[in-house]
C-alpha cells in the first residue's frame, strides 16, 4: 500500500531494512527487563488486576461494558485500551509477563512506524532513525512502556503514526479509499486515548512540512489555502469534538477534574507555562524522573516569567526561521500543540506534569534536533564524521538512561521510593508507599508514610481512610471511626471511606448507620458489589431475609465472580426450605472457588434434608478433605455413617 519509491536515493532504500532491524532489536533489547515486573499498585488495579470486566478476559458482557463505560475510575472512554487489556487476561491470566510484553511489542511497532513515517515524508533516512530512535529509547518514555495501565499511551501512538502514514499516502495518490482508512485509523488512536484529538492540527502542519502542499497557489491566497486544507480535515475536527466532550463528560462524572476553588485557574496557568519549559529540560536532560510529580501550591513568580519568556523566545525564533527551515516551527508547535490537552489547564489528577504525556510531544523537539543540527553544520568539514558519532552517543546516553530508570519500575515499593526520592512534598505517593507497606504487613512503616502524607497535605483525605483501616484491623474501631470521619469531612464523595467507616459501625454492631454508610457508599460508586453484599450480609442478621437476597444478587450482577454471595443466597434459600435453588447457589460458589469447604457442608445439609444421604456423606468428605479441622462437618458426616448403617440394617 506505501510507496517509499520517491524516498531517496536507491542506498537509501536498501538501508531502511537493517536500519528498522536495528531499531526493533535496540527497542526489544532494553525493553525486555520490564517484561520480568510486576503490576504497580498505581492504577494497574483500575485497568487489570481488581477489574473484573478485564481480570475475566474477553466475552459479550464484557465487550458491551468496554464500549458503554463512561465516568469510570479510570476517568476516560477508552474502549479499544479496554479491549486490549482484556485480550492479554484472556490469553495471559494475571501474569504480569504477558502483558508487559504486549506493552514492549506495541511501543516497537511504534517506533518502526514512525521510522517508516519520517522516511516516507521526508526521505531523509539519517535523521528520521535519529527521531526514531530518541522516541524508542529516550527514559521520558520508561513510564509508558513499563507502566500496564499506560497501554492507553501506547496504543494511541501507534495509531497516531499509522494515521499520518496513511495520510501521507492518501496526499500522494488522492485515492477517497485512503482517506476513509486514515480516518478510520484516527477514531481507533481516539477509542485508545483521546490524545489524538489535536491530531488534526498536526496533520496541517505536516502539510505545510514535509509534504508541502501548496494549495494556495490554486486558491489564490495564503490564507485561502489553509483553510482548504482544514475544510479538508473537518471529519477529522468532528470526531475530535465528540471525543473531548465524551471525555470531559467521563472525567467530571469520575471526579477526576478538579474544581475551580480547589486549584484555581491562575494557578494553573502558572504550571502549564513552567511545566511547558520542564518538559524541555527533562527532554534534554533526563533526571529526576518520577511517577508523579506533585501539584504545586505556590510558583515563583521569576519562575512563571521566566517560562513564559522562553516559550515566547522560542515561538518567536521558531516562526522567523521557519522561512528558511520550515521543521522548526513544524517541530516547535508539534509539540506545543500536542501538550495542549495535557498541561494543566483543565486539571486531571494531582500531577503538575507527567513523563507519559511526552509520548508524542517531545518528536517535535527531536524533528527540531535532528533536521536542525544537519542543517547547522553544512559546509563543515568532515560533517558526517562528526554527526555520526555525536548521534550515536545521544542515542547510547539516553538507552543507559532507560535501562537505569526502567528498573525502578520493577515493583510499587522501588517506583514509590526512588520517586520520593527525586521529588519533595510528594504526598500522594507517601500515602501510596504506606498502602504497599502495610499489604506487605510492615505496619508501623505504612503508619510512618500515612502521618507523612497527612503532614505535608492536612487537606489531602486519602491517607486517613487508609490509617483507619490500620487501625480497624488493630480492633481500635473508635480511632478507626475518627480517621473515617475525617476523610468524609475533606471528601464527602469517598466511597471507599463510606464503604470503611460502615465495616467499623457494622463491627461495633450498629447495623443501620452501617448500612447507611453503605448506601452512601453506592449513591456514589454505583457499581460497588460489596457494598452492596455488607448489606445484604448486615440484613440476614436483622431477619430481612427477602430484602438481604434482593442485594446479593444485586452484588452478583455487577460482580459474577463473588463466590461468597452465591453461597449466603444459598444459605437463606435452604432456610426458605427451597433446596434445589440452595444446591444450585452452593455449586455456583464451588466454580468460583473450588475450596469453598463451607458450600460442600451446606450442600450435605441440602441432600439430608431430600434423603440424598450417599450423596450428602460425599460432601461432608469433601469439605473434610478441603478442611480437615472442620469440626461441624466431622460431626455431620459421623450422624450421616451411622444413620446409613442403621438404615442398611433396618434393610436386612
Amino acid at each position: 500500500m506505501f510507496s517509499f519509491t520517491a524516498c531517496g536515493d536507491r542506498r537509501n532504500l536498501c538501508l531502511i531494512v537493517p536500519v528498522s532491524i536495528a531499531l526493533v532489536i535496540a527497542v526489544v533489547s532494553i525493553y525486555m527487563q520490564a517484561a520480568h515486573h510486576h503490576f504497580i499498585s498505581y492504577d494497574d488495579n483500575i485497568y487489570v488486576t481488581a477489574n473484573q470486566h478485564v481480570a475475566s478476559g474477553i466475552s459479550v458482557d464484557n465487550i458491551i461494558w468496554a464500549f458503554t463505560s463512561v465516568g469510570d475510575a479510570s476517568g476516560n472512554w477508552h474502549p479499544l485500551t479496554w479491549l486490549s487489556h482484556m485480550a492479554d487476561a484472556q490469553f495471559y491470566g494475571l501474569n504480569p509477563f504477558g502483558h508487559h510484553l504486549t506493552n514492549i511489542v506495541i511501543h516497537t511497532l511504534s517506533s518502526l512506524t514512525l521510522l517508516l513515517l519520517l522516511f516516507r515524508i521526508t526521505s531523509s533516512l539519517w535523521q528520521s532513525a535519529f527521531v526514531a530512535f530518541m522516541f524508542a529509547l529516550h527514559p521520558l518514555h520508561v513510564e509508558s512502556v513499563a507502566w500496564v495501565a499506560e497501554r492507553k499511551d501506547l496504543l494511541s501512538g501507534l495509531f497516531w503514526f499509522l494515521t499520518l502514514l496513511l495520510y501521507s499516502e492518501y496526499v500522494t495518490t488522492s485515492k477517497p479509499l485512503l482517506y476513509i482508512l486514515c480516518l478510520f485509523s484516527f477514531i481507533l488512536g481516539l477509542m485508545a486515548k483521546p490524545m489524538l484529538v489535536t491530531l488534526p492540527l498536526v496533520m496541517i502542519l505536516v502539510d505545510y512540512w514535509p509534504l508541502r502542499r501548496n494549495l494556495h497557489k490554486e486558491a489564490g491566497h495564503r490564507f485561502d489555502g489553509v483553510v482548504a486544507l482544514a475544510k479538508e480535515k473537518i471529519p477529522f475536527f468532528v470526531c475530535s469534538f465528540f471525543s473531548c466532550a465524551i471525555t470531559i463528560y467521563s472525567q467530571h462524572k469520575a471526579g477526576a477534574i478538579n474544581s475551580l476553588d480547589t486549584i484555581p485557574i491562575a494557578l494553573r496557568i502558572e504550571n502549564a507555562l513552567t511545566a511547558y519549559v520542564s518538559y524541555i529540560g527533562k527532554t534534554f536532560w533526563p533526571t529526576d524522573l518520577a511517577v508523579l510529580y506533585p501539584f504545586p501550591l505556590f510558583i515563583p513568580l521569576w519562575q512563571v516569567i521566566g517560562s513564559l519568556f522562553v516559550i515566547l523566545f522560542i515561538s518567536a525564533a521558531a516562526l522567523w526561521a521557519g522561512r528558511r527551515y520550515p521543521y522548526l516551527t513544524v517541530g516547535w508547535l508539534w509539540f506545543l500543540i500536542t501538550l495542549l490537552p495535557v498541561i494543566g489547564l483543565i486539571q486531571v489528577g494531582s500531577q503538575s506534569m507527567a513523563d507519559r504525556y511526552s509520548y508524542i510531544p517531545t518528536i517535535g523537539l527531536f524533528i527540531m534536533a535532528a533536521w536542525g543540527v544537519t542543517d547547522l553544520t553544512n559546509g563543515l568539514r568532515h560533517r558526517m564524521n562528526i554527526l555520526v558519532p555525536l548521534a550515536g552517543a545521544v542515542v547510547i546516553a539516553s538507552a543507559i538512561l532507560t535501562w537505569q530508570q526502567l528498573a525502578y519500575w520493577q515493583d510499587s515499593i522501588s517506583l514509590y521510593q526512588h520517586t520520593l526520592k527525586v521529588t519533595n512534598g510528594n504526598y500522594a505517593i507517601h500515602n501510596s508507599l504506606g498502602l504497599e507497606l502495610a499489604g506487605k504487613g510492615d505496619i508501623d512503616a505504612a503508619i510512618q508514610e500515612y502521618r507523612t502524607a497527612i503532614q505535608i497535605r492536612p487537606r489531602y483525605a486519602y491517607p486517613y481512610n487508609n490509617l483507619g483501616n490500620i487501625l480497624a484491623d488493630k480492633g481500635d474501631l473508635n480511632s478507626a471511626i475518627q480517621e473515617y470521619r475525617q476523610a468524609l469531612r475533606l471528601n464527602p464523595n469517598y466511597a471507599d471511606a463510606h464503604y470503611n467507616f460502615g465495616n467499623a459501625l457494622a463491627k461495633k454492631g450498629n447495623l443501620d448507620a452501617a448500612i447507611q454508610e453503605y448506601r452512601e457508599a453506592i449513591k456514589i460508586k454505583p457499581n460497588h458489589a460489596d457494598a452492596h453484599y455488607n448489606i445484604g450480609y448486615l440484613l440476614i442478621s436483622k431477619g430481612e431475609l427477602d430484602a438481604a437476597i434482593m442485594e446479593l444478587r444485586e452484588a452478583l450482577r455487577l460482580n459474577p465472580r463473588f463466590a461468597d454471595a452465591h453461597y449466603n443466597i444459598g444459605y437463606l434459600l435452604i432456610n426458605r426450605g427451597e433446596l434445589d435453588a440452595a444446591i444450585m447457589e452452593f455449586r455456583a460458589a464451588l466454580r468460583l472457588n473450588p475450596r469453598f469447604a463451607d458450600a460442600h457442608y451446606n450442600i450435605g445439609n441440602a441432600l439430608i434434608k431430600k434423603g440424598n444421604l450417599d450423596s450428602a456423606i460425599r460432601e461432608f468428605q469433601e469439605a473434610l478433605r478441603i478442611a480437615p479441622g472442620f469440626v461441624e462437618a466431622r460431626k455431620k458426616l459421623d450422624d450421616a455413617l451411622v444413620q446409613k448403617r442403621t438404615r442398611e440394617r433396618v434393610k436386612e
